[in-house]
């Protein structure tokens, strides 16, 4: 199977899954409406397709992964509907669909955000084929990742740190990025039961991969195609916040790109066959959305 085959067949797969949750009718069916409406909202779903290509190479059949790589996504969701509030970015549009907020208004977005947290653990903690020690460590990555020393210390340093030095810039990054991709890597690896080298592998690739996924993204905000980025271009520079680009240059950080994603593939050598998780790499690296 070629690697497009199988990015779209991990896809499909969580897309499926996502499809099936929070379909009760009930009195609150407006949150689910709201829930949903971000979760069903389209992307690359890079965070479970780690999740999944990890518990794969570590020896697990990747479907019993799915409410782990899917929890995670669950997360993911929630700090994209806090990140868009008029007191974080303020912004109108995400993958070129009005932002929760502006659909639901902000107290039912605050509150679809609310909910997606705990219901993501619920979902890692009743897996049905993994064992009560997988489904606890799981729950603590994704605690780690999401905590206040992991995504929400990042977006607090975006939102309320003005942040101008090339380290400190890329420590936010680390967290705010890094760490959720990270948290998909080991994820997978901890699913499948691996031991501590290959989870430390992981860790490795998913920071990397989130460094090099981040610079790109600053790249795109300036020279990106709205239409096809689905959400306005400069919005960092309006902002005042100072990016990678402010700092290097667009030929700079493409060199930067190139140096963490090589960073990154090199992390794999303790796992073997890793032609997919390399494309991966590769593909993010030149990306235009």
């Amino acid at each position: 199977m070629s690697y497009q085959e199988q990015y779209e067949t991990y896809r499909r797969a969580v897309e499926t899954y996502l499809e099936g949750l929070f379909t009760d009718q009930n009195p609150w069916k407006d949150l689910y409406g709201a829930m949903r409406y971000s979760l069903l909202a389209g992307g690359k779903r890079i965070r479970p397709v780690l999740t999944l290509e990890f518990a794969r190479l570590c020896g697990l059949d990747w479907h019993l992964a799915l409410p782990v790589g899917c929890a995670l996504e669950l997360v993911h969701t929630y700090s994209l509907i806090h990140d868009d509030l008029p007191c974080m970015d303020n912004d109108d549009l995400r993958r070129g669909k009005p932002t929760n907020h502006k659909v639901y208004g902000e107290t039912l977005a605050v509150l679809a955000g609310d909910a997606l947290q705990p219901e993501a653990f619920r979902l890692m903690l009743t897996a049905p084929e993994l064992s009560a020690q997988q489904r606890a460590e799981c729950a603590l990555i994704l605690a780690r990742a999401a905590g206040a020393d992991g995504m929400v210390a990042g977006q607090v340093l975006d939102t309320l740190h003005h942040l101008t030095g090339r380290e400190e810039i890329a420590g936010m990054h680390r967290l705010k990025t890094g760490a959720m991709i990270a948290g998909a890597c080991e994820l997978g690896a901890a699913a499948a039961g691996a031991g501590e080298t290959v989870r430390q592998a992981a860790r490795e690739y998913g920071y990397a991969l989130g460094l090099a996924f981040q610079i790109r993204d600053d790249m795109l905000d300036v020279m990106g195609d709205e239409a096809t980025f689905g959400k306005p271009i400069g919005s960092d520079r309006e902002e005042g916040k100072v990016t990678f680009v402010d700092l290097l240059g667009l030929e700079g950080c493409e060199a930067e790109v190139l140096k963490y994603t090589a960073q990154a593939k090199a992390a794999l050598a303790p796992l073997g066959e890793t032609d997919f998780l390399e494309q991966l790499a590769d593909t993010l690296s030149t990306r235009k959305v």
